[in-house]
C-alpha cells in the first residue's frame, strides 16, 4: 500500500529534502525515509504539499497529462474585476502558451489564515484582495504568471487542496499520513 503524506510546507522552504548550504528544504520537516513530493510548491508558496513512497502516485500526482485539480487561495493585489475573473475562467495567454480555463472566484479575508515569516509587504494606497483558483495543469509558477497577465500580482499563495486531499487545519510545518484514496486505479 502507497504511503502518502500531507505537509503544509512552510514560506521559504524548498519542495525537496537535499539543498545548498544555508537553503531550507524538507529533510528537518519531513524525517520519513523513502517519501518524496508528488508535485512541486516554489519556495515562495505556502500550504499542501503531497509526499509519497510510490513512483506511480508520484507520477499520476505531478504529470501533466493526468490533469489533477489543486486548488490555491491568492493574495493579489489591485481591485478583481469581473473581467479579470472571466480571462482567468476562460484561460489565458503566457510566454509557453494558452492555460487550461480555470476555476475561479473571490474570498472574503481568511480568517483561518497563520501569520506569514516574513510577512507580505504591503503598499498602503493598494488595496489586495483573496481568490481561490483551481487549475488543471501544473506550469511553473503559473498561478504567479496567470494572476499577473490579468493585471493582479500575487503576493500571497498558498494551495489547499491536491487532487482529494485537503490542507485542513494542519500547521505550517506539521505534516500527516493520509490514506492513498484510490488513487492509483484511476
Amino acid at each position: 500500500m502507497a504511503r502518502v503524506i500531507l505537509l503544509n510546507k512552510p514560506f521559504g522552504v524548498l519542495s525537496q529534502f537535499t539543498g545548498e548550504p544555508g537553503q531550507h528544504t524538507l529533510k528537518p520537516l519531513v524525517p520519513v525515509p523513502g517519501v518524496y513530493p508528488a508535485g512541486r510548491l516554489d519556495a515562495d508558496s505556502e500550504g499542501l504539499l503531497v509526499l509519497t513512497d510510490n513512483g506511480a502516485l508520484q507520477a499520476r500526482l505531478s504529470h501533466p497529462r493526468h490533469k489533477q485539480d489543486k486548488t490555491y487561495v491568492a493574495q493579489v493585489e489591485g481591485c478583481v474585476t469581473e473581467y479579470a475573473l472571466h480571462q482567468l475562467r476562460a484561460g489565458v495567454l503566457l510566454k509557453d502558451g494558452p492555460t487550461l480555463p480555470a476555476r475561479v472566484r473571490t474570498l472574503p479575508e481568511l480568517a483561518w489564515l497563520w501569520a506569514r515569516d516574513p510577512p507580505v509587504r504591503f503598499r498602503r494606497a493598494i488595496p489586495t484582495a483573496w481568490i481561490e483558483i483551481t487549475l488543471r495543469e501544473g506550469r511553473n509558477r503559473q498561478v504567479r504568471r496567470m494572476t499577473a497577465a490579468v493585471g493582479l500580482p500575487t503576493l500571497r499563495l498558498i494551495r489547499i487542496r491536491v487532487g482529494p486531499w485537503e490542507l485542513g487545519d494542519l500547521a505550517p510545518g506539521c505534516w500527516r499520513d493520509a490514506p492513498a484514496t484510490g488513487m492509483l486505479n484511476r
